[in-house]
């Protein structure tokens, strides 16, 4: 019994999600450098431009998830892990060696390159968790992908309550530990992540699961949010470091929950979840699989429209589906494939690089998403120069409000198709516009502007990345997810490039000098409402047009979103049509 509820628990893709969450929120490592860039900057005396470069650089690197991607299709989950726990420790380790003093300083370029080789870790681990769990839960992808990445911009807010516990006065120490804690996490979690066999449906209780994570996400948003508030602007010095290491407990308490969670239920519905045959044996998942890939790009009309059926129909589908894809898989049965795919269908990326549907996309991720990198790069200088002088605070805020925007964008997306069979990329919109508003604020340097800016880019900047890659596995299919969701992902530092060195860097240099000859200031600071003002304005004008690119997609999309969610819209208002004659019978 012992040994059949271990391998139960093996096989549950609950745990492998969670797993997928852990692995996010520690290695999001991408969003630290708001905290880290200032360390940089006074030990080693770089100028404004220099960080800006170094931003830049850790973007490339966050953006190299095309190598592992099209790795994910040759080798094994673990040996990405493995590389990617690699890189990590070596770029950020030797960063750390630098900062610290304990070797000589290197040259300007090889510190970019360190910091690029450090943050490419990240993306071996954000492909591992995304392809495990997308293709664990193939009908329920805009929750998944939101809470993935909702937890992936929450590891900001997380480790900035760590630094600001046990790393405040030690700095050099808190670039260590993100050398380190992200590989240890994704070394332990490497028996976990894998792709389980025979996901394709839903379960009963998979919708309370989905709603105890949601739970825990606006919990641990909620908590993160007072922690802040209470360290930051109400009781900053009566808190001392005995209340920051217990609310860091606490903090580490709330997220071991979704695990005990999974656990238990694993073991309550383990008999439910067993998939046999008619005589009673396990079918062969990895011939299923197999047959459902030379299938997938095919209509299978013989099993449309289940819902549809006599109820004695219905109870006979699940073998004639096996019987069918077993004689495929043994050749009994030729399929004809046609010359090229359709939208919904599996595109590879030279397929999907013809399209105009993805490279509308692309434009709206460059320039919002690029926008939004760019205020998370230079969250510290923007404080400082307003007046602030702890930037953690800003860098826990942007991440929890980052946090909250992929979790909504999830979930409203999903209502949106399931319920209306609006395109997905409606939410992209209103995000965009909500960051040019934001942008606008943060220019007009009003009390407070700082708080309600961060908001609506963080939240903003959220939503794309619980959409995007949702949109892309539903028009351009699952089975090259990895290849086109990573492609997407260098869209950021191609928008950040531009606008963090060449805007805001620039800019903020310029600023910088006029007030050195002005009152006479020494140093590369700038002080004051006019060092990001012009950036400000030209992001928020490229915000619109982001807006406009996302219109034009949703215009091009709608037929595709009616075809995939409109049948499912009719079978359930049939269905409840017929409850409610039965109830008034």
């Amino acid at each position: 019994m012992a040994v059949t509820n271990m391998r139960s628990l093996r096989n549950n893709r609950w745990l492998v999600f969670v797993g997928g969450i852990w692995l996010q929120t520690f290695g999001g490592i991408g969003y630290l450098f708001g905290i880290i860039s200032p360390l940089i900057k006074s030990s080693l005396g770089y100028n404004q431009k220099q960080i800006s470069a170094l931003g830049v650089a850790k973007d490339i690197g966050d953006s190299l998830g095309l190598i592992p991607g099209c790795l994910s299709h040759v080798f094994p989950h673990w040996a990405l892990l493995l590389v990617g726990a690699l890189l990590n420790s070596v770029g950020y380790g030797i960063i750390y060696l630098v900062v610290s003093h304990e070797i000589n300083s290197l040259r300007f370029s090889i510190v970019c390159f360190l910091i690029c080789l450090g943050t490419s870790g990240e993306t071996y681990f954000t492909t591992v968790a995304l392809v495990c769990s997308v293709k664990n839960f193939p009908k329920s992808r805009g929750p998944v992908v939101g809470m993935l990445k909702g937890f992936s911009a929450l590891c900001g807010a997380i480790f900035a309550q760590i630094y600001a516990s046990m790393f405040v006065g030690n700095e050099e120490k808190f670039i260590l530990m993100v050398a380190v804690a992200p590989s240890v996490i994704a070394l332990s979690t490497m028996p976990v992540l894998r792709t389980v066999d025979g996901c394709k449906e839903t379960y009963p209780f998979d919708e309370t699961i989905f709603n105890f994570f949601y739970a825990v996400c606006l919990l641990l948003a909620a908590y993160l949010m007072l922690v802040v508030l209470l360290q930051d602007v109400l009781l900053k010095k009566l808190m001392s470091n005995t209340v920051n290491e217990i609310l860091t407990v606490l903090l580490v308490i709330m997220l071991i929950f979704p695990f005990v969670f999974s656990v238990i239920t694993t073991l309550r519905n383990m008999n439910d979840r067993t998939r046999t045959d008619e005589k009673g044996q396990n079918l062969d998942s990895c011939l299923l699989v197999r047959a459902e890939e030379m299938t997938s790009e095919t209509e299978d009309e013989s099993f449309k429209d289940v819902n549809l059926r006599p109820e004695c129909d219905r109870r006979a589908v699940p073998h004639q589906r096996a019987d069918y894809l077993y004689a495929v898989a043994e050749g009994a049965l030729r399929i004809k494939k046609r010359r090229g795919p359709r939208r919904g269908e599996d595109f590879t990326l030279t397929q999907a690089l013809i399209k105009a549907d993805f490279w509308l996309m692309v434009m709206s991720l460059i320039f919002a998403s690029g926008t939004g990198l760019t205020i998370i790069d230079n969250l510290g200088q923007m404080s400082q120069s307003m007046g602030y002088k702890s930037s953690h605070v800003f860098v826990s805020l942007m991440s929890i409000w980052n946090f909250l925007g992929r979790i909504a964008g999830g979930y409203v997306s999903e209502l949106l198709v399931r319920n209306h069979a609006c395109p997905r990329p409606v939410s992209m919109i209103v995000a965009e516009v909500a960051m040019a508003v934001g942008l606008i604020i943060l220019a007009m340097s009003l009390a407070g502007s700082m708080y309600i800016g961060t908001m609506l880019i963080g939240l903003g900047h959220g939503v794309h990345w619980a959409v995007a890659p949702a949109t892309v596995s539903e028009i351009f299919g699952l089975k090259h997810f990895a290849t086109l969701y990573n492609f997407l992902t260098m869209t950021s530092p191609t928008g950040a490039f531009f606008f963090s060195s060449a805007v805001a860097g620039t800019m903020y240099d310029l600023e910088a000098q006029k007030q050195q000859k002005r009152y006479g200031r020494y140093g590369q600071e700038c002080v004051g409402d006019s060092c990001f003002f012009a950036a400000y304005l030209i992001m928020a004008g490229v915000c619109i047009a982001a807006s406009v690119s996302s219109l034009v997609l949703v215009y091009r999309t709608r037929v595709v979103y009616k075809s995939i969610y409109g049948r499912t819209m009719i079978s359930g208002q049939d269905q409840a049509g017929k409850e409610e004659g039965f109830l008034t019978e």
